[in-house]
């Protein structure tokens, strides 16, 4: 998996961390980070998936605002991060095809319609297949000489940068899924 603390530091920018992959390694690193997520979730049972954690930083500014404190469940975080990620996956298709970014390209499944681990693990699987199809979808010959800037602090992405980006976001809510798991297990006991 990609180490993005250096990126988190201010050291490297996304657009340096991505010069130096291709698509064959984006295809490793979702596989790797839906792997990771897999693992994370391997133990829990369906009581796991609806567990309300006890989460003091819960604060969602993008989101509903009488949600905005809400402690995620493990459902919300996994429909979540592989929506964003999905997303990162398209907008990052349109890139390689030599087209502009003009908005958004989100959808997110309701969480509170996840209730059950068979559930997480499918909705795991939909999204690799999903980010892997897309992946398929670029050209030969990606265009990645053209970028966009999706926030001012990130900079200018080209495809593979706003790829990554997703995969920089998933790994945001690796500790978020852990702690989640942890908490429901120790609850079941």
């Amino acid at each position: 998996m990609l180490d993005f603390s250096t990126v988190k530091s201010g050291s490297q920018s996304f657009a340096d961390m991505a010069a130096g992959l291709t698509k064959a390694d984006l295809y490793q690193l979702t596989n790797e980070m839906i792997d990771v997520m897999h693992e994370i979730v391997v133990d829990a049972v369906d009581a796991d998936v609806t567990f309300v954690p006890v989460d003091p930083n819960a604060n969602d500014t993008f989101g509903k605002p009488e949600e905005a404190t809400l402690a995620w469940t493990l459902g919300h975080v996994v429909v979540h991060a592989t929506a964003s990620s999905e997303e990162s996956a398209a907008l990052a298709l349109v890139l390689a095809r030599g087209l502009p970014v003009e908005g958004r390209s989100r959808y997110e499944t309701p969480w509170e319609s996840v209730t059950s681990i068979a559930q997480v693990r499918q909705r795991l699987e939909e999204s690799r297949r999903m980010r892997q199809a897309m992946l398929d979808a670029w050209p030969d010959e990606p265009h990645l000489d053209i970028t966009y800037s999706p926030y001012p602090q990130i900079g200018e992405l080209n495809a593979i940068g706003r790829f990554i980006l997703g995969l920089y976001h998933d790994a945001d809510h690796l500790d978020q899924l852990r702690e989640i798991v942890r908490q429901a297990s120790v609850a079941r006991v």
